[in-house]
């Protein structure tokens, strides 16, 4: 009884809020003379800010027209916006601007739709030794990383150097199929020198917290603590990782924020390949804040930096600010 109570308490109190919702929007375009959209425009700078209040707006709009502006072709994009302006009898020769920060709006959402979309079939495929284009890529990404050190061979302990668990990468990247291949390599090529600082950093042997001095020890002791296994993390798995998170945000939506706020237009998979690109020197830098006792505390740590990045996300103002080289290319911060 309490239960069907407090159902039909929630739907009572939900009809009184979308009937004084809707009240009071017709009364301040009564007062104001501009619809929801106009106001959104107007009084809203171009980006997440306003491109976030104009999806919400479409996506509870009582109108057809407007829920399915959400999932036009990016094609149609133009057109869709010519019948949302004679829709709400908007005259576009003397609302021109609105036009076009419309068009930018839907632009961002219906690609960042296509974004997810893409970045999904790419996670699908699976990694095909077969297939050449595939095997291309990894050997690429073994030149980018050791430049000076050949492959004995395709099957070699040696992909354990830059990160990998075994002899053959291709089992690493079952969680995150080709999406895991694309950032590395794209990491590797259009960041060569952090990618490699950072590959580096991976492999040096982090010891346990001592106050004594190497001067103040003896010789078997170093050499002991030399021998002491290396409490760092894998490379390449830790870029599969935050592949996995990267995706992750993407899907649920906490990267719009960033992605409406840097790309002027449609979000593109470069956009997605740069922002992993910060990601791995952000989570690289807090691996090292956190100092971890060994990896075994991976999960946690990864865990607490998805949370950071979530509450900076939050901030419809955000921008994850990439400081590395392939931010230069298309990336622009309106």
């Amino acid at each position: 009884m309490k239960h069907f109570l407090r159902v039909v308490t929630q739907f009572f109190v939900f009809l009184y809020c979308k009937l004084l919702w809707r009240g009071l929007k017709f009364v301040i375009r009564k007062f104001t003379g501009r619809c929801e959209l106009q106001r959104i425009c107007y009084n809203n700078k171009h980006g997440a800010r306003r491109t976030l209040k104009i999806e919400s707006s479409l996506r509870f709009s009582k109108s057809g027209l407007l829920q399915s502006a959400l999932s036009v072709h990016p094609d149609k994009v133009e057109k869709t916006i010519d019948e949302i302006m004679a829709l709400k009898k908007i005259n576009p020769d003397t609302n021109p601007q609105l036009g076009i920060s419309l068009q930018a709006s839907l632009l961002q959402i219906v690609g960042y739709r296509s974004l997810v979309m893409e970045v999904e079939k790419l996670r699908r495929e699976p990694y095909d030794c077969e297939n050449q284009e595939h095997e291309d890529m990894l050997m690429k990404l073994w030149k980018e990383l050791r430049p000076d050190t050949p492959l004995s061979g395709r099957i070699s302990k040696q992909w354990c150097e830059i990160g990998f668990q075994g002899s053959d990468p291709k089992t690493d990247f079952r969680g995150m199929g080709l999406l895991g291949l694309h950032n590395l390599l794209y990491f590797a090529e259009h960041d060569k020198a952090t990618a490699l600082q950072m590959l580096n950093d991976s492999l040096q042997p982090k010891h346990k917290s001592t106050h004594r001095k190497p001067s103040e020890m003896s010789k078997a002791e170093w050499e002991q603590k030399s021998l002491e296994k290396a409490i760092g993390y894998s490379f390449a798995i830790v870029g599969i990782n935050i592949t996995d998170l990267a995706h992750s945000l993407l899907v649920s939506g906490a990267l719009k924020t960033h992605l409406y706020n840097v790309a002027p237009e449609l979000p593109s998979l470069l956009h997605l390949q740069q922002t992993f690109c910060y990601l791995m020197q952000e989570f690289h830098r807090f691996w090292i804040e956190e100092d971890p006792s060994d990896i075994m505390e991976f999960n946690r740590v990864r865990s607490k930096f998805h949370r950071r990045i979530l509450r900076q996300l939050k901030n419809p103002d955000m921008v994850l600010c990439p400081h590395f080289s392939a931010s230069d290319l298309h990336l622009v911060n309106l």
